[in-house]
């Protein structure tokens, strides 16, 4: 889930129920075992095999499920007859919202996840309504405890073509072109700084602050799409106060 902290969203995901916690083991060992059939078992020269390897780190997959899951990558016909594509649409209060989907039934996914956004008081929009609102991004977090000089950290990440870096509660979130993650990632990794997460995604322009009764349902719409199967990845441009 990306909403309007990623670290918020790494913290909630750690939190999470058994149930949620063993979908999104699912969902990363699936994403490793395609990253793998698509570029091979080495990360240096496989950038979706690196990403998926850095969420499963950030949400805590046990070693044992990524080898398992690299393995059936290794033996290929796991992710056979998968597609990959984008839904968009949007949320209660307006919500801007996009879906990584991967599935091997189309329209059992659709109408699944139609009735999802129906349900929550949102509504499955056409393509491209909604994706002009956000860029892809690098986004690398840093605790603070693990490297609390803001000013070093800063010039590490600059000199390494970071376009800015903020503090946010316990954390530094560090933001980057896409072409930029493996410089930066080389940089903080030089220096000995390690990350809670580090990933490419889709950040979005503009926010859209959400209370009460359609903070319930965003909410809702969130925990309903992170359980279904098919939904890998879920951004959103909503604030909710804690």
């Amino acid at each position: 889930m990306s909403g309007h902290s990623k670290w918020a969203n790494i913290k909630r995901k750690k939190g999470a129920n058994d149930a949620i916690r063993g979908k999104i083991t699912t969902k990363i060992g699936r994403e490793i075992t395609i990253a793998v059939q698509m570029g091979g078992a080495d990360p240096t020269g496989n950038m979706r095999l690196k990403l998926a390897l850095s969420k499963a780190k950030a949400n805590n997959i046990p070693k044992d499920n990524i080898q398992r899951a690299i393995q059936k990558g290794l033996g290929a016909s796991e992710g056979a007859g998968y597609e990959e594509f984008t839904y968009e649409g949007y949320g209660p209060g307006g919500v801007a919202v996009m879906l990584d989907i991967m599935t091997d039934n189309r329209n059992r996914t659709a109408a699944d996840v139609r009735h999802l956004f129906s349900k929550h008081g949102g509504n499955l929009g056409e393509t491209g309504c909604v994706g002009w609102m956000f860029k892809q991004k690098a986004i690398f977090v840093v605790e603070k405890e693990t490297f609390g000089d803001e000013d070093a950290l800063m010039d590490i990440v600059l000199e390494a073509g970071a376009e800015d870096m903020k503090a946010e509660d316990d954390v530094f979130e560090i933001s980057a072109a896409p072409a930029d993650f493996d410089a930066i990632e080389k940089a903080l990794g030089e220096k000995g700084i390690e990350t809670v997460s580090a990933e490419v995604t889709m950040v979005p322009d503009t926010m859209v602050k959400l209370e009460g009764k359609d903070a319930e349902k965003m909410m809702a719409l969130v925990d309903a799409l992170e359980e279904h199967d098919d939904v890998q990845n879920i951004y959103a441009n909503y604030e909710i106060e804690e």
